[in-house]
């Protein structure tokens, strides 16, 4: 059969979507791990290493997936002492002389290009609001901006933050995080983070990079350094970490404690004691050593404590809150108080889940359709070219949603289902008009077939664009596959499948 430049171009057409699906080379035939995420000022960080880049090699040791990762490290950092890492990524190599394991999540290389949304690969989202106070857009710009900063000097960067508004005008902001959900993700969004040390009554410094220059969140400058038992029950454990103030609070601080007198029990501080305020609310009381009386010093150690029933426990609790305690030092405090108005949370089990009812959905609907055409007009080969077009309707999606980096989420299936439901209507009309009297030419009867074909199309489109605002933005993915799906059918597939019944019934 002699192929039309339809034909052609729906082939060229899948050419490159499967391209873009799998990448260039494919992605399945990669071996070794990716980083998902890295811990900022770490010692890797500081090397260089960043969130994408995937890790081939450890020491030499080929790393082909998550579990040789683990084992190439597994036992190295037991001693406590400095040892010599060396990572070897695709396009680079990092020489690391640490006493800990890299502080980076991983995972295994994705064999397609195809990103999923939450709904199918596990995560939450929150859905978020300025509590007694409707934001304008530059205000929900400002916001959603700083609060991604939050999220991303915490460590969570495999995360989206965004502004959304519903057809109503109210204005949101989605957090998503993909994977298993922190325990302090909500803590993060409704605290608004508002840092202040005092001397007194009298404001030292505050968060932000007004005061803070800068803040150690690895090496000997920061660490949990000493645990106890409680005499009750369970344990404590310390954490302290060193900030470095900018000239402005360092002067402001000296010029407090200049005022101040030694204390009367322990003459070796000062009378007050700096506090530390997390949300009007007291973290820590620090004496002030009697040397820094008037003096313009950049430099103040932090501290604070964690508890938990077990030794364990005890320091996992300190390394959240040391952590919190670090970045609104590093972001300052969120402009406004937030509210959530939804969370969502799905495990990615149910998100595989998801994905094989889907995949058994659509399929058991595409054969079941492909048989009901084969029964009523008897030909193999229109049954054949239809599976065909739909096959190609679903590549084309997906290699367009991979190209332009959209998740795919439930709404976005939803959306490709739609669109498969729409093409098998469309392509019925066109095998019905292929087939229908001849008192006009089978070219007229296609183009007739078109013609109710693009009044569908635009009728759809009129109805779907709605959506992408709706509910402030969760049928975003919905209306995105939609248009894609139907506007490919549109240019693409129909013509070219127009082509095909014309060939076959000549």
């Amino acid at each position: 059969m002699k192929l039309t430049w339809k034909i052609w171009l729906l082939f060229i057409v899948l050419f490159f979507c499967l391209i873009s699906i799998s990448g260039l080379p494919p992605a399945f035939l990669q071996k070794g791990v990716l980083i998902t995420s890295i811990e900022q000022n770490s010692t890797a960080f500081e090397q260089g290493i960043r969130q994408g880049q995937i890790i081939t090699h450890i020491d030499g040791t080929k790393i082909n997936n998550v579990e040789d990762f683990t084992n190439s490290l597994a036992g190295k950092f037991v001693s406590g002492e400095n040892v010599k890492t060396i990572i070897t990524t695709k396009d680079d190599e990092f020489i690391l002389f640490t006493n800990k394991a890299p502080i980076l999540t991983i995972s295994n290389i994705p064999n397609t290009n195809i990103k999923t949304g939450l709904d199918l690969a596990g995560g939450s989202r929150a859905l978020v609001k300025a509590k007694d106070k409707d934001l304008s857009s530059s205000e929900l710009r400002d916001l959603t901006d700083i609060t991604f900063n939050r999220f991303n000097a915490f460590g969570l960067t495999d995360i989206k933050v965004s502004p959304v508004s519903d057809l109503a005008g109210n204005n949101y902001m989605s957090i998503e995080i993909a994977g298993a959900t922190p325990k302090n993700l909500e803590k993060l969004i409704l605290e608004q983070g508002k840092f202040e040390a005092k001397i007194g009554d009298e404001l030292a410094f505050s968060g932000g990079n007004k005061d803070i220059a800068s803040v150690s969140r690895s090496g000997q400058e920061s660490g949990i350094y000493s645990c106890n038992q409680n005499q009750e029950a369970g344990y404590y454990c310390e954490f302290r970490f060193v900030i470095y103030l900018s000239e402005e609070a360092a002067k402001r601080h000296a010029d407090i404690t200049s005022e101040l007198g030694l204390n009367e029990t322990n003459p070796g501080y000062l009378a007050k004691q700096l506090d530390l305020y997390l949300d009007n609310n007291l973290v820590d009381s620090l004496w002030i050593s009697e040397g820094l009386k008037g003096r313009v010093t950049t430099q103040i150690m932090i501290s604070g404590s964690g508890n938990g029933e077990t030794k364990d426990d005890a320091i996992k609790d300190a390394e959240i809150k040391m952590k919190q305690l670090q970045t609104v030092l590093i972001t300052g405090s969120l402009p406004y108080q937030l509210e959530i108005v939804k969370l969502d949370t799905i495990s990615p089990v149910l998100g595989k889940q998801f994905i094989n009812s889907i995949l058994l959905a659509g399929l058991c609907a595409v054969l079941a359709v492909s048989i009901i055409i084969l029964i009523r007009y008897r030909r193999l080969k229109s049954s054949l070219a239809l599976v065909f077009t739909v096959v190609s309707e679903i590549i084309i999606i997906l290699g367009i949603a991979a190209f332009i980096d959209w998740n795919l989420d439930l709404p976005s299936i939803a959306g490709i289902l739609a669109t498969i439901g729409t093409g098998i209507d469309q392509q019925i009309i066109i095998i019905d008009e292929s087939r229908d009297s001849k008192i006009i030419s089978l070219k007229q009867r296609l183009k007739r077939a078109f013609t109710i074909i693009l009044g569908a199309y635009f009728t759809a489109v009129a109805a779907v664009i709605p959506l992408y605002w709706a509910v402030a933005g969760m049928f975003k993915g919905f209306a995105i596959t939609t248009l894609i799906g139907i506007t490919a059918g549109v240019l693409i597939t129909r013509p070219a499948f127009s082509d095909i019944i014309k060939k076959i019934e000549d």
